[in-house]
């Protein structure tokens, strides 16, 4: 019998490093080797960084853009372990990072870890490709918990892109991120982004395809975030033994085109 794969748990106090243990308990797969916060949060059965980093074969971990950075780092120093990142928000010196400790580790790193939402994915830059800027306008719609502290969700960004891939063009050359006052009519290539917070609300996405005379709406909604822990932990045992890259849920879903 093969050996439990042994996982150690970045943010171990948040809400997700929650939902992560109580997953991997529950997983025969899985040994919980670690958990680890910030430095000097206190808490029970909470080990520093460099120790869980000793012991584990793949860290999962949902804080912040900053701090999975700094981790990403660390792991690449030490030539493990593997990572996967849950973190969403990045500015470009992290995602940068990031990409530097790829290049000694294995990396999983998405904007949802939801089978459903990386799916949609999919089906929305099928949509795109079909529906061009003259037939269409494209509308991104999110909403989550009044604690979420990123916004358009790293989700959002996600379903953003894959429309601009349809379109074959930037995200950042068609995006806009809010609408105020006298902002004039709408171009004709935009991809716009519309964001709810309040709440317990875990996570809802929707991408409108709007032309005249219709609208067509694909959207996906989460009820609770043991599905996001189920997709980390596929994301653990694919990554654990891979060679050093930068990987996404569509290389773990097998969905990424050969």
């Amino acid at each position: 019998m093969p050996q439990p794969l042994r996982i150690a748990i970045a943010g171990a106090l948040g809400r997700m490093g929650g939902q992560m243990a109580e997953t991997i308990a529950a997983d025969s797969r899985l040994e919980l080797v670690a958990r680890f916060h910030r430095p000097g949060s206190a808490g029970e059965g909470l080990v520093e960084r460099d120790e869980a980093l000793a012991l584990t074969d793949v860290v999962v971990d949902f804080t912040t853009p900053a701090a999975s950075a700094e981790l990403a780092t660390a792991c690449a120093e030490r030539d493990g372990p593997a990572l996967v990142i849950g973190s969403t928000g990045f500015d470009v010196a992290e995602l940068e990072a990031i990409a530097q400790a790829a290049k000694k580790i294995a990396i999983v790193r998405s904007g949802s870890y939801s089978l459903g939402l990386n799916l949609l994915t999919g089906l929305v830059e099928q949509a795109a490709r079909a529906l061009g800027p003259d037939d269409c306008d494209i509308e991104i719609f999110e909403a989550h918990h009044r604690f979420k502290v990123d916004a358009p969700s790293g989700t959002a960004l996600m379903l953003g892109e894959a429309a601009a891939r349809g379109r074959g063009v930037r995200l950042d050359d068609v995006v806009k991120r809010a609408r105020d006052g006298l902002v004039g009519s709408r171009p004709m290539d935009e991809i716009g982004f519309a964001v709810l917070r309040g709440g317990s609300i875990v996570g809802e996405h929707a991408v409108s395809f709007l032309s005249d005379g219709e609208t067509l709406t694909l959207s996906h909604a989460a009820s609770d975030r043991s599905m996001f822990a189920r997709g980390a932990i596929a994301a653990a045992l694919w990554v654990a033994g891979r060679p050093p890259g930068e990987y996404d849920m569509n290389d773990v879903l097998g969905l990424t085109a050969s």
